[in-house]
């Protein structure tokens, strides 16, 4: 049977960062992200809060800006590895982000199947967050039954990769995932954990131990 793979991108694809973090970098403003990242992890800002914050800090944001912190992240080796040996094996990727999509939507390109993050204003940024368009650990279920429907398959076939609290929801619906370099929100959740720089590793634990490709 086919299966789903549902990837977070924050702490998961991406060692010990986040896209709002990378992005701060190369604004030169990452004492103030931090402090928005702080707060948001301890859940005093709600998502829809955290990006107008985010946006209200990051004027001067340029697409360009945007490519840099993607190309210097600190992503996990053999990312496009596993992707390619999913897609080898007839099933299905894609990842699932609260980050804004304007970074997400740039994993498209490293062989994912789809790619949702919040949707945030156009950079540079003039209009204000429209809230609906935020994602939030609930969204990541939703989006995930959409994918599901849309390649014929069913939670039951889903395996989902994540590290924090915004993963819990979409742990506790599917059968089998992977807690990548992962808190205390989703430990006790997940099928299996994997602490680590390599996402081939993470994803042969689900194979049993040993990953194609």
């Amino acid at each position: 049977m086919a299966k789903l793979h549902l990837f977070d991108l924050d702490g998961t694809l991406l060692y010990g960062s986040a896209a709002a973090v990378e992005i701060a970098r190369q604004l030169g403003l990452e004492r103030e992200t931090g402090e928005l990242e702080r707060a948001f992890a301890a859940g005093e800002l709600t998502p829809p809060r955290f990006a107008q914050l985010a946006c209200d800090l990051w004027t001067e944001l340029t697409h360009a800006d945007v490519a840099a912190a993607f190309e210097a992240a600190p992503w996990l080796a053999g990312i496009r590895d596993v992707w390619a040996d999913i897609r080898e094996r007839g099933e299905h990727c894609a990842v699932i982000s609260l980050s804004p999509s304007f970074f997400v939507d740039r994993l498209l390109g490293w062989g994912a199947d789809a790619a949702y993050g919040s949707r945030w204003p156009d950079v540079p940024f003039r209009e204000r967050v429209d809230p609906a368009g935020i994602l939030s650990a609930g969204a990541k279920v939703r989006i995930a039954d959409e994918l599901c429907a849309s390649f014929g398959l069913s939670r039951a076939d889903c395996v989902a990769y994540g590290d924090s609290r915004s993963d819990t929801d979409l742990f506790a619906a599917v059968p089998a995932s992977v807690a990548v370099n992962a808190d205390h929100h989703v430990s006790e959740l997940a099928t299996f954990a994997y602490a680590g720089r390599d996402l081939r590793e993470a994803y042969a634990l689900t194979l049993g131990g040993k990953a194609g490709g």
